[in-house]
């Protein structure tokens, strides 16, 4: 997909979030009611949410980290599929309170932290996961670009720096054979990706792929990141 019709999508999608006339106080996704506070990505107005939410592998019996928590659906999620232990971060307050109402909605507030930070800044420097997730801002804007509103955050990374302090802080917050994992689409610069991937050590494969329900070049996928392999190694 051409950068221009990304980016063009990207500020309709900005827009429809900052409409707050017509945003309902609460919405359904895969059978669950959440409540949506202003300033906070809608996940109705896109299905990328329910996409991964349904793909991600939820470690029974162990711990989950999200970044970008937004409303709360995928932390919610992680703790009813049985997750001991959940960590859930944004860098948007409203984001945070949220997600922290949605957790208690769902009587799960004993196995979900949510903590207001950007990337993985809040966290104990020894914390670890067996599974960390990101839907990423998966959107290039031009040079220049400013992020004005928390919402611009949620759709947008200039020069991808977000991408390369999630991969390159990464190992340090993985268990043993714990899972890195990106929720991505090709609405996004998949070579910059691979080239800040590489930059960080790693190698990424795709886990999932499925088209937009209504835009046919649209497609969301799910990527594992790996310790790349080197020469000699």
């Amino acid at each position: 997909m051409s950068d221009e019709l990304s980016l063009t999508r990207g500020y309709n999608l900005l827009r429809m979030n900052a409409d707050t006339e017509n945003r309902d106080a609460t919405f359904t996704l895969s059978g669950r009611e959440y409540e949506l506070l202003e300033g906070v990505f809608a996940p109705t107005l896109c299905p990328s949410t329910e996409i991964y939410a349904d793909w991600l592998p939820y470690p029974e019996g162990g711990s989950f980290l999200e970044i970008g928590a937004g409303a709360g659906v995928i932390s919610v999620t992680a703790a009813l599929s049985g997750c001991a232990q959940v960590t859930a971060l944004d860098i948007n307050e409203r984001a945070v309170e949220n997600t922290g109402r949605n957790v208690a909605r769902h009587g799960v507030s004993a196995r979900v932290r949510v903590l207001h930070s950007d990337m993985y800044s809040a966290l104990d420097p020894h914390a670890r996961f067996d599974l960390v997730f990101w839907s990423s801002s998966f959107i290039e804007p031009s040079t220049g670009f400013a992020h004005e509103t928390p919402l611009h955050h949620a759709i947008f990374d200039p020069g991808y720096a977000m991408h390369k302090e999630f991969l390159r802080s990464a190992a340090g917050h993985l268990e043993p054979g714990g899972r890195l994992l990106l929720g991505y689409s090709n609405m996004g610069n998949r070579k910059l990706l691979a080239e800040v991937a590489d930059g960080a050590g790693l190698r990424f494969e795709q886990l999932h792929a499925a088209p937009h329900p209504q835009l046919a070049d649209v497609e969301y996928q799910l990527l594992e990141f790996h310790a790349a392999d080197r020469p000699g190694s």
